[in-house]
């Protein structure tokens, strides 16, 4: 009885620690690129950044310290045909959520990010991995429904950063369906450490190739920010731990554990962003229509958990493999 109490008690360790790194990291990269201290207001470099410290130290755990395994079965085709297109996406979406930060509130931001499944069963139904239904089309319009509400309830919307924040949602939902092909047409299953190992070099590239466009010129021209390696390293390493936090969660417990704390994390990143932040701030529209938008989302998810749990019941899969609806950390 002691040792069921134990485990208990670590799992919820586990998910809190996930909640706390997922909503810090939000409000960390929010405050590093809109800090007068810092003044850092680069989003393209700083997830360049997160990438190449994530690159770096997946080699060195995996490869040199030897603490964590990469799972086998990767070619050069699956690489190429999966991981590639995976990784850019990953890149597109981190780059412009975090850019959408210097325009919109942090709580904006993440009533947006609501919209989610929408895009992912749209992109779905095209690329033949989800069917059309009466039950889904109206979960879908019952979130859609939300997000506008919330929408309309802003005080202060900016056209700017809802663009950017709407592409950044476009860009996880393309990178959840490559996912969900990489798994199921490619058959391999990847936990989230291998995932991190192959697609965060993959999108360091393709952060840095616009970066050298857009961000460095602009970077020699103006100088006045202030480089801080100390702030910088921990800001990687937040987002690095966030992803061992999710793999965390997923092995202790399950694909509804961790899309239940992501609820929770969402609702606790729009009420403190109220608190932390001077351009952050809700009414009672905003509220209700995000509610109504998380109502929606808690039956997609439902929903999708049903559908998993049949499907695995038909084939078993590896527990240690990671779902792919499971494994979005994207904007942080």
């Amino acid at each position: 009885m002691a040792d069921r109490e134990w485990k208990g008690l670590v799992t919820y360790a586990y998910i809190l620690l996930y909640i706390a790194l997922s909503s810090g990291q939000i409000f960390f990269n929010k405050w590093v690129l809109s800090s007068k201290e810092i003044n850092f207001p680069y989003p393209l470099g700083l997830t360049l950044l997160h990438m190449v410290f994530s690159s770096v130290l997946c080699f060195t755990l995996t490869k040199v310290l030897k603490i964590m395994k990469v799972e086998e079965g990767m070619t050069l085709e699956i690489y190429s045909t999966s991981v590639v297109p995976i990784g850019a996406m990953f890149a597109m979406t981190l780059w412009l959520g975090n850019t959408a930060y210097l325009y919109i509130s942090v709580a904006f931001a993440q009533m947006l990010k609501a919209i989610m499944p929408v895009a992912v069963f749209i992109l779905g139904v095209a690329a033949g991995l989800e069917l059309m239904s009466c039950r889904m089309l109206l979960i879908m319009s019952v979130i859609s429904f939300g997000v506008l509400v919330a929408s309309y309830g802003e005080l202060n919307i900016n056209w700017i950063g809802v663009v950017y924040q709407m592409g950044g949602v476009i860009g996880e939902a393309l990178r959840l369906i490559f996912m969900e092909i990489l798994v199921k047409r490619k058959g391999l299953k990847l936990n989230p450490i291998s995932v991190m190992y192959y697609v965060s070099p993959c999108s360091a590239l393709c952060l840095f190739l616009p970066w050298i466009f857009l961000e460095r010129p602009k970077m020699e021209a103006n100088r006045t920010w202030n480089f801080q390696p100390l702030v910088l390293t921990l800001n990687s390493l937040c987002t690095f731990a966030l992803n061992l936090s999710v793999f965390l969660v997923i092995s202790h417990t399950s694909a509804l554990t961790i899309r239940v704390a992501g609820v929770v994390k969402d609702w606790v990143v729009v009420l403190l962003s109220a608190l932390l932040f001077a351009d952050t701030k809700l009414t009672i529209i905003n509220l209700f229509g995000y509610g109504i938008a998380i109502a929606g989302v808690a039956a997609y998810n439902n929903h999708k958990l049903k559908k998993e749990a049949r499907v695995t019941s038909e084939d078993p899969q590896n527990p240690d493999s990671i779902p792919p609806a499971a494994s979005s950390t994207s904007n942080r």
